[in-house]
């Protein structure tokens, strides 16, 4: 399985260290970047991973910025991405099993790495429930279909 990783000037210090650890878990990791301390713009990544998902270069995102509301948020814009913004291990394990998250969001000024480390294991070991679940994401798809180009 490959995952997706992207990040803007203030999730850099956090992404090498959770990278590492994605890897440690045996998965593949593709770095969207950035990897540069000079400021730059959240929305550019979250909309990378994003659209590498849709296009299958990658099974699944985690994205990093201050708080991982607005890097979310972008990525949230791309049709199919469920991004959740998780600050703990059970919100990240009920959005993976409820609403079937395809993106991991959080933020380095929000929690320190070792809370992220247990906050992405948490996610990426739980599976999508289906079932009533999934009627709920059909209702979240026709809302897309209504709004979205």
């Amino acid at each position: 399985m490959k995952i997706g990783i992207g990040n803007d000037h203030v999730g850099l210090l956090l992404k090498p260290i959770i990278k590492d650890y994605i890897e440690e878990l045996g998965y593949e990791v593709v770095d969207f970047g950035t990897n540069s301390s000079v400021r730059t713009d959240y929305p550019n990544y979250g909309e990378k991973v994003a659209n590498a998902i849709n296009d299958k270069e990658i099974d699944l995102g985690i994205l990093i910025c201050g708080t991982g509301v607005g890097i979310s948020i972008a990525a949230n814009k791309v049709k199919g991405i469920r991004a959740v913004v998780c600050s703990d291990p059970y919100t990240a394990k009920l959005s993976k099993e409820h609403n079937n998250t395809n993106i991991l969001a959080f933020g380095s000024r929000v929690i320190g790495s070792d809370l992220a480390k247990l906050i992405v294991k948490e996610w990426l070991d739980t599976e999508f429930e289906g079932g009533r679940h999934q009627k709920r994401l059909d209702l979240i798809e026709k809302i897309e279909d209504d709004y979205l180009c």
